[in-house]
């Protein structure tokens, strides 16, 4: 897509599953695509040599800690010496493992510490990072900034009430951004996934009981894969979807409707 060729995406969480997959979408497109990572620098160096070899863009990533979100500020001074602008921010990356502790399972079981986690690592990390993310979209006439989010908040899923209390949130905070970032050029969405067959979903104790329901609800008849929500993500930061903001997109293979 020549739209996107000398523009320049950021998105956060992007060495596996989704975000992963992103990065190589819009390096297809001709993109140039800066991603950070939680702790392996060398599966961020092999994506960077990877992408810049076989599309010709430049690539850069940094370290994050998603629990962290003011460091968001440090990333991004060190993006801007990489990068002479900023045109898309992807709101990625989540948290899994002790993080979650106390966030994921039964109602009778969440914990404060937890879901506390999970606000920070969803909600207060799109807010810090879609600030400033918007300070640089503002310099060179406007962006486009999106959210990922999930159907958790929408269908019934085992264990995922902290997650899917959150990414309510999200699509909420996605909403009021929208309309006070609109006179700046810049548009905000969310992107709401069904269960995607990644590492992260792998981790639920329930996978194979989760794949198995997705499956049967959905009228394609199977799992979601990253490469599924690669297209929303486009769109949103095309000019085809110049009159779209505050919205949420729906990609779940039909299984909110069963």
């Amino acid at each position: 897509m020549a739209e996107f060729k000398g523009k320049t995406l950021f998105i956060s969480g992007g060495t596996r599953g989704i975000g992963k997959a992103i990065v190589y979408a819009f390096a297809e497109a001709g993109a140039d695509v800066a991603f950070t990572y939680a702790s392996s620098a060398d599966t961020a160096n092999d994506i960077i040599a990877d992408v810049e070899s076989k599309y010709g863009v430049k690539s850069c990533a940094y370290k994050l800690n998603i629990l962290e979100p003011n460091t968001y500020k440090d990333v991004f001074k060190e993006f801007d010496a990489d990068f002479e602008r900023l045109d898309f921010f992807i709101s990625n990356a989540i948290i899994s493992g002790r993080a979650v502790v106390g966030g994921f399972g039964p109602f009778m079981r969440l914990k404060p510490r937890g879901l506390d986690n999970i606000w920070t690592a969803t909600v207060d990390a799109f807010v810090v990072g879609a600030q400033e993310a918007a300070k640089r979209m503002e310099k060179v006439g406007g962006g486009n900034i999106i959210s990922m989010s999930s159907t958790g908040n929408l269908v019934y899923t085992p264990n995922y009430a902290g997650h899917g209390a959150n990414k309510a949130a999200v699509e909420t905070m996605v909403k009021y951004a929208a309309a006070e970032l609109g006179e700046k050029n810049i548009r905000v969405n969310a992107v709401s996934g069904g269960p995607i067959d990644t590492d992260a979903l792998k981790a639920f104790p329930n996978y194979e009981e989760v794949k198995a329901e997705v499956v049967a609800r959905s009228p394609l008849s199977r799992m979601g894969e990253a490469q599924d929500l690669t297209g929303a993500c486009k769109f949103l930061c095309s000019n085809d979807s110049s009159w779209l903001t505050g919205q949420t997109i729906v990609v779940d293979g039909g299984t909110t409707f069963q």
